[in-house]
């Protein structure tokens, strides 16, 4: 619902203008220093604008309510021990915002990480969307769109307005142990049109988008979390493609961009300096070079490759030092905060950091809030909570998504669709009983198989004897790539006559190269089942790409 303040008698819409516009009406004349609106808060408060913490209680404890009514920070993120049902989440983002508003301040951003399929914090009680792949396998912005546009009413209909989503890293290194099927995708091309037109439906109801991890952390091949890994690459290669997707993201107009916790030596020669705290590529690269104007956010400041070579109050400074306007911590005491803020006060004071670098990420960030309608906050109904999510439509559009990203990656034998004078056998694993009923609705004479998720040695045999006397053998796999007995039970059948169905990994394949037919559904949701059998026999053709290199078999 688009939300209206009005200012001097005129009624503006938050998201079409900006705080420069409204304050000054409330105010007077915008200008700098002694005539801005806030020149008189203190300075602490200020840079207190500028973090995004955790309270880490489902509820809000009086120590937390202290916190927010005397510091006044930016906002909250919500971590998986804050989150229950609707209702739940609604009560403790309406508490965060009364207190801080009660207190005088500003109304938060409430962040979560809600990126969909492997990392949803908001689980009970919302839709299960799939991994970001499948958007881009679909190849329609305008499916993009609108799914970036429910994910978001979701979010809206309990309180979030910040979403610490989409990843704009490109799979490119299949050993990465943290971006691996987070990605749009591996190729910059199919990924960068989706990636702009998810960013746009998602800012469309009035949540804001971050895309992370600039300036890309697809190629790295150690986790952040752990410790502070190394993208060498060159400078003409992160140019073609690593910060193309972000290119795309601040031409769709995202409200901001997350820095990574990596080295870049090509963008920044001071040894192991992660981009997070480097003004090269936070100022020189991102703000000057590609004109973004949004918000800069660091990743969390408490992760391993941050906190194994500095203090969170003197990690916090330096970011702030490099030009990021918002830190953001995971789990960090609240004494740790305060400290933080201290330091980068105690900073300005002594001329180590000018105060114009402070009052320049205010702007941003309350601009921000008056763009997305947060400075409008009024209190949500509990109650209703589960009534403004439309999970049966919303489950509608991921069954669409489903059958318009769904992909047949080769068909080496002509063997798709399946013939109705061909004998068929089809393997999958039992604990997916709803594959043997979609399938047989359309292929009703196959001889189906439900063998274990990892097949012993008397299913394969089990599996190959009734394979030799077919004339086509479907197998849907769940991770072969990590799972030898699948891969064993594939390579005990003829190739030029089996068809592999990926109900999760794309990579399953680099196990069994040699088979006639692939097919790939990205995400193990339910959906994805009558997809596959869809193709399968031929009640309705393949539609989706494959967007996930595949090293030897790719291009």
């Amino acid at each position: 619902m688009m939300r209206l303040i009005r200012a001097a008698g005129v009624l503006l819409q938050p998201r079409y203008c900006s705080l420069t516009l409204i304050l000054s009406l409330l105010f007077g004349s915008w200008s700098t220093h002694a005539s801005d609106p806030w020149s008189d808060w203190p300075l602490e408060r200020r840079i207190a604008q500028m973090f995004i913490i955790n309270l880490d209680s489902s509820i809000l404890t009086e120590s937390g309510r202290d916190f927010l009514a005397a510091v006044q920070p930016g906002g909250i993120v919500l971590l998986p021990e804050n989150i229950g049902d609707p209702a739940a989440i609604t009560i403790l983002t309406n508490s965060y915002q009364q207190t801080i508003t009660t207190a005088g301040g500003v109304p938060l951003f409430v962040a979560v990480d809600q990126e969909g399929g492997v990392i949803a914090h908001l689980e009970q009680g919302f839709t299960t969307f799939p991994v970001l792949a499948l958007m881009t396998a679909a190849a329609d912005p305008a499916l993009a769109y609108r799914v970036g546009q429910v994910m978001a009413q979701e979010m809206a209909a309990v309180g979030v307005n910040l979403n610490l989503a989409p990843v704009a890293d490109l799979e490119t290194n299949p050993a990465n142990p943290i971006i691996r099927r987070r990605s749009f995708g591996s190729r910059p091309e199919q990924v960068s049109p989706i990636l702009a037109a998810y960013i746009a439906g998602l800012q469309s109801a009035d949540v804001m988008g971050t895309a992370k991890h600039f300036p890309g952390h697809g190629e790295t091949a150690t986790d952040s979390h752990i410790q502070l890994p190394t993208v060498d690459l060159s400078l003409d290669r992160l140019n073609a493609v690593e910060l193309a997707p972000f290119r795309a993201a601040v031409e769709a107009g995202v409200g901001a961009i997350m820095v990574a916790h990596i080295w870049y030596p090509a963008l920044d020669p001071v040894e192991n300096r992660p981009a997070s705290l480097s003004p090269t590529v936070i100022t020189d690269l991102l703000r000057e070079q590609m004109g973004y104007d949004g918000l800069i956010m660091t990743d969390a400041l408490d992760m391993d490759a941050i906190d194994r070579a500095y203090s969170y109050p003197e990690a916090a400074l330096l970011a702030v030092q490099a030009g990021a306007d918002l830190i953001l911590s995971a789990h960090v005491g609240l004494t740790s905060h305060q400290q933080a803020i201290a330091l980068i006060a105690e900073a300005v004071r002594s001329g180590a950091l000018p105060e114009s670098r402070i009052d320049e990420s205010l702007r941003r960030i309350l601009d921000a809030k008056a763009r997305f309608g947060i400075l409008d906050w009024q209190p949500l109904d509990p109650a209703g909570a589960s009534q403004r999510i439309d999970r049966n439509a919303h489950e509608r559009l991921v069954t669409e998504l489903f059958a318009a990203g769904t992909a047949v990656v080769f068909d080496r034998s002509d063997l798709l669709p399946l013939r109705a004078s061909e004998s068929v056998v089809l393997a999958y694993p039992a604990t997916r009983p709803s594959i043997a009923r979609q399938c047989q609705a359309v292929l009703p004479d196959a001889h189906l198989i439900g063998v274990s998720a990892s097949p012993s040695d008397e299913e394969i045999a089990w599996v190959r004897s009734s394979a030799s006397r077919a004339d086509v053998i479907v197998y849907f796999t769940q991770n072969a790539d990590q799972d030898t007995r699948q891969v064993a039970l594939v390579r005990a059948l003829p190739p030029e006559k089996t068809i592999v169905a990926a109900l999760w990994s794309p990579y399953d394949v680099l196990q069994f190269p040699e088979i006639a037919a692939y097919l790939v559904t990205y995400s193990p949701l339910d959906p994805a089942i009558p997809a596959v059998c869809a193709i399968l026999s031929g009640a309705a053709p393949p539609h989706g790409q494959m967007v996930i290199a595949l090293p030897g078999l790719d291009g």
